[in-house]
Parts: structure tokens; sequence; C-alpha cells
């Protein structure tokens, strides 16, 4: 039984209350790759244009300073939510991707040279990818992928073996993959790598919106998440990292914001965190993601992982029962409220198209899953995922339009020829 209010929680979500395509009510099941916003989130951001907004830090006038003072406020509330030790260890980027792109070009070009190895899980999102493929041509490291067995799992045994093997750099991870929604040992992956040396990145982005996070339990040395997959706005996410490895670690993007001093011989970097946020900040965005974590933290990380875990096993329970549907990814115990899958002989992008004509709102394509998919032999797949707003009511409704489409188009025999996926597929 859900510990969620549902029908509460929906009422401080306008855009829940529209209807879409046919006058059919919204069903929005596409979470993981950019969540809804709550009325709270939207008056905070409006509040500060509406009232207060200037740019932040050195202004020395009303609104520069009360706005530097809810721009520093919505990182201490960042602290908070993933316990950090410091707010020097919070920097804001513009997103998961910008976050792991700073590391990659900082850390990595100080630290990784030729013949080194950056480890990597080959579900990960291309945003955990290509960035250390980048590095690799600047410095000639090289990047390995620790494979899915046949039951779309990795156990402790292979992420040992292939820690042994290659004894990397790097090994960067995604706590909950976008695709197959498994969810992963983040503390003991990282105890294990750290006895081979790695420094480790944990990509946070499809858990910190389902989960609490503790970076210090975790012992990870970056983590990374997203502001729009946390009920926030888009155009910001977080980087955090330990002080020691960010104190070491040199600027990357330079301009304003990040020095202490420019000469015609040079510059001197700022103290952190603002050595890592050049140019004028996402400032209202951060007002508008610390009004999200709050809201989020009302209702309880964990009471809305326990209730996408209910939403998501009953989506996979009836998936498997549908004639012709194959969930990719593992048992309900194993995942959180994603479920990607396939209908034989329809592509994902018909099923998504006929979803959405029942008003079901999924997400088709490789999910920016592209090595995962070439590794199942899929070009794409749709995929349902769930959040604290949604009901059993509406993983039924969903059921039954899945199971419509098969239906359809087992007896049309209809098969759109493979092509490849377009569009954002985050």
């Amino acid at each position: 039984m859900s510990l969620l209010d549902t029908e509460s929680i929906r009422r401080d979500f306008p855009v829940l209350k529209r209807n879409v395509t046919g006058g059919q009510p919204l069903i929005y099941l596409d979470n993981a790759a950019s969540t809804q916003r709550p009325q709270a989130v939207i008056d905070a951001m409006d509040e500060c244009y509406l009232h207060y907004y200037s740019n932040v830090h050195r202004g020395i006038h009303t609104l520069s300073e009360e706005s530097t003072r809810a721009y520093e406020s919505a990182r201490e509330t960042t602290r908070e939510f993933l316990n950090a030790a410091s707010a020097r260890e919070v920097i804001f980027a513009a997103g998961t991707t910008a976050a792991i792109n700073t590391v990659a070009r900082s850390w990595g070009d100080a630290n990784v040279s030729a013949g080194d190895v950056i480890l990597l899980l080959i579900s990960e999102h291309h945003a955990n990818i290509i960035p250390w493929h980048q590095l690799a041509a600047r410095t000639g490291c090289r990047v390995e992928f620790i494979p899915i067995d046949e039951n779309f799992e990795i156990s402790d045994e292979t992420v040992a073996e292939y820690l042994e093997r290659f004894r990397p750099k790097m090994f960067a991870f995604a706590a909950a993959s976008n695709t197959l929604g498994s969810e992963y040992p983040v503390q003991r992956w990282t105890s294990m790598a750290k006895q081979y040396g790695a420094t480790v990145l944990i990509d946070a982005a499809q858990a910190a919106p389902h989960h609490q996070i503790d970076v210090q339990q975790w012992d990870a040395d970056f983590v990374v998440f997203s502001g729009h997959k946390v009920c926030g706005p888009t155009g910001i996410g977080v980087l955090y990292g330990k002080e020691a490895m960010l104190d070491a670690m040199p600027a990357f993007l330079g301009g304003g914001g990040m020095i202490l001093n420019v000469t015609t011989e040079g510059f001197t970097t700022h103290e952190l965190p603002e050595k890592f946020e050049a140019g004028t900040p996402p400032i209202v965005e951060a007002i508008g993601l610390a009004a999200a974590l709050k809201y989020l933290t009302a209702i309880g990380m964990e009471n809305i992982h326990a209730h996408e875990r209910i939403l998501g096993a009953r989506t996979d329970a009836g998936l498997r029962e549908i004639d012709g549907v194959r969930v990719i990814g593992p048992t309900a115990d194993k995942k959180g409220g994603i479920n990607s899958f396939v209908i034989e002989g329809v592509h994902a992008h018909d099923v998504s198209q006929f979803l959405d004509g029942r008003g079901v709102a999924v997400r088709a394509g490789h999910h920016c899953t592209m090595p995962l998919h070439q590794a199942i032999g899929v070009t794409a797949t749709a995929r349902a995922s769930c959040y604290l707003y949604n009901t059993t009511e509406e993983v039924d409704q969903l059921l039954a339009a899945v199971a419509d489409v098969r239906a359809k188009f087992a007896r049309s025999g209809r098969r759109r020829r493979s092509r490849r996926p377009v569009g954002p597929n985050a």
C-alpha cells in the first residue's frame, strides 16, 4: 500500500489537470526523461523574477543582496539534500551532462594518461559515455564497459572481475539505469573500486528524484544530478565533489565569477565553489531547484521510492502478462519505477503514438543508451516511468492500451522499417 496521498500531490501539479490528444486526460509516464513542476517551484521562481531578481555577488544594492542570499541559500538546501560535508562541495552546473563534462575536462585532463582505463557500465547514458570518449581522444586512455547478463543484471562478481582486470583510473556509473530501471549498490561498488585505487563518479540523475542520497555514506568522489528530474527547472544541475578533489582540480570554464584577480599576465581563481561557476550562474533556476528539493523532502524520499516500486512492480507484472511484449530490464524487485519494453512486430515509435492517442505519454527510442540497445539487439524501446504523482489507475490504463497495441498490430502484421530513433531521449 502506498504511503503517499497521490490525490493531494496531483493537485500541486497544474499540468496534470490538462487534456491532450482527442480530449484524453493526461497520463504522464515520461518521468525518466523529465518530471513535472509543482506550483511551489513555479511560485518560487516567479517570486524572484517579480520582486528581487538581480545578478548575484558583488552587487552592493538591495536586489543583488537579496538574490545572492536566495542563491546561496539554494546551495545550502542542496547540501542538506545530499548530506554533503560543506556547501563548498556543491557546484551548480547546467545539468548532469555539464557536470560530467566538467569532471572529464578538469579532473580527467589533469590525471589521466595514455594507457589508463575509464570503466563504465554498458547501460550508461550517453552523458556518461561521450565525455570519456572525448577524454580518450585527448589523452590516449581507453574506455571499457562492464556487460549485463541475460537477466539484464550486473553482479558484484562481474564488477570485481572488471576492476581486477582493468584497474581503472576512473569508475563512473549510474546509480540507476534510465533504460533498464536497475538500481545499483552504489556504496558497495564504490568501496570495491577504491580498493583498486579508482576515482569514482556517480551519475545520480535517476536516483536523486527517487530515494535518499547520502554522499558521505556513498563515499564517491563525484556525484551529479539534474534539476529537471527532481521537479525543478531545466538548465540547472549539481556537481558534488569531495572538497580535496575539487581544490586540486584546475578550473574548467573561464570568465567572470570564477576569478579573484586578473592581470595582463594571467589570473588567479576564486575559492570553491565559485571556482567552477564561471559567468552569470543559473540564479532563478537554483532558487527553483531548492524549492523542488524542499517539496520532495517534505513528502519523504523513502515514501516516494516505496510508491514508485509499487507502481513499477504493477507495470512490470502487467507487461509480462501481455502476449508478444518483452520487458527490457530485470525483475521488479531489482528496479524502481522505470519499465522499458518492446512489442513483437511493432516499432517503439508506433507504440508511443498509439498510447498518445489514449492520453498516455511514454518515451520511445534509444533513451540515449545506444550501446545498451546494441548489446541487447534492439533498435528502440518504449519506456514508461512512474513518479510520485502517478496512480495505479494510470498504470492500469497504460497496460490496457499496450494490450490494444499488441492486438491491433498483431492482426495487421504491420511492421515499421527499422530506423535510427530521433529526438531527445534523455
